[in-house]
C-alpha cells in the first residue's frame, strides 16, 4: 500500500485513474468509428438495408462514448501542470509540440467532420457522408498516432538534447517521433482498441440472438464482429511478442519485473503463477515451464535473460502489479484467440447462429477486452517506474511542490465527478445496446433460398394430392 501522505503517490494515483477511466473510452471510439465506416462501405457496394440498420444502430452509442473520451481526457491536461508542473517544464519542448500536433490534426479532422457523420446524412449525398465518417475514423487514428508517439518517447526515449537550464529539447523530429517503441506499440494498441470494439459487437449480438436468432441485424452484427476477432486476436499475439522482444531490448528491467526474473539466469522458465516476493526476490509458490521464458523472450530456449539483480534496487517497478497484470493480459488475449477459432470452426459447420454455449461465451467476453487494455497499460505505466522519462527523469523528481491535502481533495472531486457523469454516460450506453435492433430483410440469397424451399414444397404437397387422387 502506498503512503497517503506522501503526495507524489496522491498525485500518481490520481493521474492512474483519470487515464484508466479515459482509456475505456478512446478504445471504443477508435474501434467503433473504423466499424462504423467499414458497414457503411459495405452498404454502398451492396446496398443491403442491413448494413444501414447497423449503422445507425451503433452511431448513437459512438457519439456518447466519443463525447465522453473527450471530456473525460481534458482532466489529464490539467493534471500535467498542477501535479506534474516539473515533468512539463522539462520535456515541454519535446511534449507540447507532439501534442499540439495531435489537435491541429486529428481533432480538426475530427471535429471538421463529426456533425456531417452524425446528422448529415439526409442532407448530403451518401458518398459524401461515407467520406466524413471514413474522416473521422482516420481522426481517432491519427490520435491514437500522436498520443502513442508521446507515450512512447517517455518509454525510449530518442532523438533529444538538453539546453542550458536543464530541458529536453528535440534535435531530430524523426527519432523523437518514430523512437524505438513506437512502431510496436502504435500496432498493439490499434489492434487492441479494434479487438475491444469487435469483443463488445459480439457480445451485443450474441446477447440479441439468444433472445431471437432470427433477427437478421443481430446476425450480421455478431457474423462480423466474429469476423474481426478471429483475424485480429492471432495478430496481437503477434504484436504482442515482437512488442515484448523490443521491450526486453530497451527496457529490461520492466521485462524482468513482468517475468518474474528477479535473477539473471539461462534457460529461464516461463512463470505461469506465482506470488513475487521483493524482499527475498523469489517467486512463491510458482507454476513455471522450463525454458519457455528464455524462448519467449530471445526465441532461443537456453539464452540468458537478465534479470533484476542487474539494476539497483531503487530502480526496480512494483514487481507483483507488473507481474499480474501481465498474466491478466496475455491470459484474456489467449481467451478471445479461443472464442475466435470457435467461430471460425462453428462457421464452417453452419451452426454461426444456433450454437448457444458461443453466443454465451461471447456475451461473457464482451467487456473482457477493457479489462485486457487496462492491464496492459498498468504493465506498460507501472513498469516504467520509477521514472517518468525512462532512464532520464524520475517520477518523485517530477512532481509538483503540492502539499498533500492540496492533492487529496482534488483527488476525491475527480473520482466523485468522474464516476457520476461518466457512470450515468456508460448507463445510458448499455442502455442503447440492449435495445433490440430493428430487423432487416434477409440478404437477396437468402429470400431466394426461402423461395426455392417453398417452391419445393408447394411441388411435393401437389405429387402427394395426386398419388393421393
Amino acid at each position: 500500500m502506498g503512503d497517503f501522505t506522501d503526495p507524489v503517490f496522491l498525485a500518481r494515483l490520481q493521474f492512474a485513474f483519470t487515464v484508466s477511466f479515459h482509456i475505456i473510452f478512446p478504445a471504443t471510439s477508435i474501434g467503433l468509428a473504423s466499424f462504423l465506416a467499414f458497414v457503411q462501405w459495405r452498404w454502398l457496394r451492396t446496398g443491403q438495408e442491413v448494413f444501414l440498420t447497423l449503422f445507425d444502430y451503433w452511431i448513437k452509442p459512438f457519439a456518447v462514448v466519443f463525447g465522453m473520451g473527450v471530456v473525460s481526457g481534458l482532466m489529464m491536461s490539467y493534471e500535467f501542470g498542477t501535479n506534474w508542473s516539473v515533468f512539463a517544464d522539462k520535456a515541454g519542448p519535446v511534449i507540447g509540440p507532439l501534442m499540439g500536433y495531435e489537435v491541429l490534426t486529428a481533432f480538426f479532422i475530427e471535429a471538421g467532420f463529426l456533425g456531417v457523420m452524425l446528422f448529415g446524412r439526409d442532407k448530403v449525398g451518401p458518398r459524401l457522408h461515407f467520406f466524413a465518417t471514413f474522416m473521422v475514423a482516420a481522426g481517432t487514428l491519427m490520435s491514437a498516432f500522436w498520443i502513442l508517439s508521446v507515450n512512447s518517447w517517455m518509454q525510449t526515449p530518442a532523438g533529444y538534447g538538453m539546453n542550458e537550464v536543464g530541458q529536453y529539447v528535440p534535435e531530430d523530429w524523426i527519432k523523437v517521433i518514430f523512437n524505438p517503441s513506437f512502431p510496436y506499440r502504435l500496432v498493439h494498441m490499434v489492434f487492441a482498441a479494434y479487438l475491444t470494439t469487435a469483443l463488445v459487437v459480439a457480445g451485443v449480438g450474441a446477447y440479441h440472438l439468444l433472445r431471437d436468432k432470427t433477427n437478421q441485424t443481430s446476425r450480421k452484427m455478431f457474423s462480423m464482429a466474429m469476423w474481426f476477432i478471429a483475424i485480429i486476436a492471432p495478430l496481437q499475439i503477434l504484436a504482442g511478442d515482437q512488442h515484448g522482444l523490443n521491450s526486453y531490448e530497451h527496457q529490461p528491467a520492466k521485462v524482468a519485473a513482468l517475468e518474474g526474473h528477479f535473477k539473471t539466469q539461462k534457460a529461464a522458465p516461463e512463470y505461469l503463477f506465482g506470488f513475487p516476493n521483493m524482499e527475498t526476490g523469489e517467486i512463491e509458490y510458482g507454476l513455471a515451464i522450463p525454458y519457455l521464458g528464455s524462448w519467449i523472450l530471445t526465441h532461443d530456449f537456453n539464452a540468458e535473460i537478465v534479470g533484476l539483480d542487474q539494476f539497483p534496487r531503487e530502480d526496480w517497478p512494483n514487481v507483483p502489479i507488473v507481474f499480474w497484470s501481465f498474466r491478466i493480459m496475455v491470459g484474456l488475449g489467449l481467451l478471445f484467440f479461443c472464442l475466435g477459432t470457435w467461430g471460425l470452426v462453428e462457421r464452417w459447420r453452419g451452426n454461426l447462429f444456433d450454437r448457444r454455449s458461443l453466443a454465451r461465451f461471447a456475451v461473457l467476453l464482451g467487456p473482457a477486452g477493457y479489462i485486457a487494455v487496462l492491464c496492459g497499460w498498468i504493465t506498460t505505466e507501472v513498469g516504467r517506474q520509477p521514472y517518468t522519462i525512462y532512464g532520464l527523469l524520475r517520477t518523485v523528481d517530477s512532481a509538483s511542490p503540492v502539499a498533500a491535502p492540496a492533492v487529496a481533495t482534488s483527488l476525491a472531486a475527480i473520482v466523485a465527478v468522474y464516476l457520476f457523469i461518466f457512470g450515468l454516460g456508460t448507463f445510458y450506453v448499455v442502455r442503447l445496446v440492449g435495445q433490440v435492433p430493428p430487423d432487416s430483410p434477409p440478404p437477396p440469397s437468402r429470400v431466394l433460398l426461402d423461395q426455392g424451399g417453398n417452391r419445393a414444397i408447394r411441388i411435393l404437397r401437389r405429387l402427394r394430392g395426386g398419388a393421393g387422387a
